[in-house]
């Protein structure tokens, strides 16, 4: 699992896929945010948290459609799939390989571009924490729909589709604990719902990706 890890990250940042086009995408998502509302402090400081957290949704969404592609373009994805290494795993694999790229970054650029958007001093911790608990999901839901939509010539209309509305609970529980916490207010409720979506994740979609490509390899 180490080597494919490894071998992962390194096709990520060889095809153009690694943490700098997310963070790219991030950085102009904020800053034209920034430009749109205009300079003034207050309301930007109350739309921060919802940006931020749009932003690093829609940066992970960027690159999800390569976490399979590259692999059934080449026929290395037939190999994993009659490797020793169960399916669950490899896919496990690759969600977190996606993360490390995408996810991580945005994590810890978030509370750097809060500054650009007047996010409140006690909402830079909050932000860090809500996306360190979510964006994982991000990457292991977009995993699955990049199962769903491998081999589809350009099937990334398509998997946009389909994961998105998949997205949501974590975009609205985890932009509400963000918010809560910038204004100091209780989050005890956001947090766990973005915590135990996260862990359903986590313990179920690798299942359900890897049953999906047993049937789109056959």
């Amino acid at each position: 699992m180490k080597a494919l890890l490894i071998r992962d990250l390194k096709l990520a940042f060889r095809a153009g896929g690694g943490f700098g086009l997310g963070l790219a995408f991030f950085l102009i998502v904020v800053v034209m945010t920034a430009f749109a509302i205009g300079p003034n402090p207050e309301l930007l400081g109350r739309v921060a948290p919802g940006i931020l957290w749009l932003g690093a949704l829609l940066a992970c969404l960027l690159s999800l459609d390569r976490v399979l592609a590259l692999d059934f373009e080449d026929g290395s994805l037939d190999l994993l799939a009659t490797a020793p290494l169960p399916l669950e795993a490899v896919v496990s694999v690759k969600a977190l390989a996606h993360w490390i790229t995408t996810g991580l970054p945005l994590v810890l650029a978030a509370p750097v571009l809060g500054v650009l958007l007047s996010l409140p001093a006690q909402g830079f911790f909050w932000i860090t924490i809500a996306l360190l608990i979510g964006t994982p999901a991000l990457s292991v839901i977009g995993t699955f729909g990049a199962a769903i939509t491998v081999g589809i010539k350009r099937g990334g209309l398509l998997l946009s589709l389909l994961v998105l509305p998949l997205y949501v609970p974590t975009l609205i529980f985890g932009a509400e604990v963000a918010r809560r916490g910038a204004d100091g207010m209780a989050l005890d409720t956001p947090l766990l719902m973005v915590s135990g979506i996260t862990c359903g994740v986590l313990a179920l979609m690798p299942f359900a990706s890897a049953a999906v490509l047993r049937v789109n390899l056959r």
